[in-house]
């Protein structure tokens, strides 16, 4: 088994070859992660916000970048593994509407 799908457990089903696919209680963690996160940035960036998809999107495509950014800079976990889904999915949701509100005044 690929290191990557060692730790999934009932989160993810092994295939043949070694591929995992995403189960659907995965998808609905993701998009509860991912609205949170929307909504919390957008309460952080005190502006308004852009609905209940709008928050779900900026907190997925956030949650990309703060992760990316979480594990390039080195940042340890801080506590259990949504805590730290949160915290840096807000990170780049706030970081996604900053440069979404320059790109709008320009």
């Amino acid at each position: 088994m690929p290191p990557a799908a060692a730790g999934l457990g009932n989160s993810a089903a092994r295939l043949a070859g070694g591929n995992v696919m995403m189960a659907t209680n995965s998808l609905i963690v993701i998009l509860v992660i991912g609205l949170v996160a929307g909504w919390l940035a957008g309460q952080i960036m005190k502006g308004g916000g852009f609905g209940l998809i709008g928050d779900l999107v900026i907190g997925i495509i956030g949650a990309f970048v703060g992760g990316w950014i979480w594990t390039t800079v080195g940042l340890p976990s801080i506590g259990p593994w949504w805590l730290t889904a949160v915290v840096s999915a807000t990170v780049g949701a706030c970081i996604l509407l900053f440069v979404i509100r320059l790109l709008r005044r320009a």
